[in-house]
């Protein structure tokens, strides 16, 4: 018997505005079927472009939308509520926002500027994933997934990094903040295992988004990293987006804790 993907329940996306990882994980919950959808992201214009585009390609979708700061932990809280209220319960959840931030040595970074990337990357998903989680408890597990598979209360996917399991020059900041999320989510998956919910992340490579592609001097300082993974270029947002949608799928019932790594290679040269 042929299985597909059934993504029944509310899919919630952070960072999903414009054309990044975010915005494809939307659209291809909505492909897949998805019928409830919440996004945000902290650029309203970008969020009502992603919003736009589902709508065209999915018009049957319920699409819910909000613009705030993730690393706001008012704006978390009220924004999940909002999605229950709007749709009754969270099943996927899926924290896609971060930022780069500028190549600088420890000795040249303003605190400033590490409390920016930090607040964002990891305060932003932990504030995120804590939310989500305490609904997800609140929950019974989704009545309508896969029989053949235990219950799934629910599914978080928390986007890291090739550069949380690896260094780069001139990134501590950035590395640091995608390490965290990869240590956060393991400790997550051993604490809610026992509750039906399964906790993962995604560790893409250089990812062809606007936060990669913005200007000729990001585009060269990440081109050593393109050529060093065996693959040798840019990766799509739809290619992270299939691991992400995999991991919040009943395919991946027994994958609990996991950092993905989604890179061309990367890590392996």
């Amino acid at each position: 018997m042929t299985r597909t993907y059934t993504f029944a329940g509310v899919a919630v996306i952070t960072g999903a505005g414009g054309t990044g990882i975010g915005a494809a994980v939307a659209k291809e919950f909505a492909s897949a079927g998805c019928e409830r959808i919440a996004i945000t992201d902290l650029n309203p214009d970008s969020l009502n472009n992603t919003k736009e585009a589902v709508s065209a390609a999915s018009p049957h979708v319920r699409l819910y939308a909000k613009a705030g700061d993730i690393s706001d932990e008012g704006f978390v809280e009220s924004f999940i509520g909002e999605v229950v209220s709007e749709f009754g319960r969270v099943d996927y959840a899926v924290n896609c926002a971060g930022v780069l931030g500028d190549a600088l040595r420890s000795t040249d970074t303003p605190t400033e500027t590490f409390d920016r990337i930090n607040n964002i990357n990891y305060r932003g998903s932990w504030l995120c994933s804590r939310a989500e989680l305490r609904q997800m408890l609140k929950q019974d597990p989704l009545l309508s997934h896969d029989p053949a598979r235990e219950p799934q209360r629910g599914a978080i996917v928390n986007i890291a990094s090739q550069l949380g399991i690896v260094g780069r020059p001139s990134a501590p900041a950035y590395c640091s903040s995608k390490a965290a999320i990869i240590a956060m989510t393991r400790s997550d998956a051993i604490d809610y295992a026992r509750d039906g919910i399964r906790v993962n992340c995604v560790c893409p490579g250089v990812i062809e988004t606007p936060m990669t592609t913005y200007s000729d001097e990001v585009r060269e300082r990440l081109r050593p990293a393109v050529e060093i993974a065996p693959m040798k270029r840019m990766g799509k947002p739809d290619e992270v987006a299939d691991a992400v949608l995999f991991l919040c799928s009943t395919f991946a019932s027994f994958i609990q804790g996991h950092a993905l790594v989604v890179d061309g290679g990367y890590v392996i040269n």
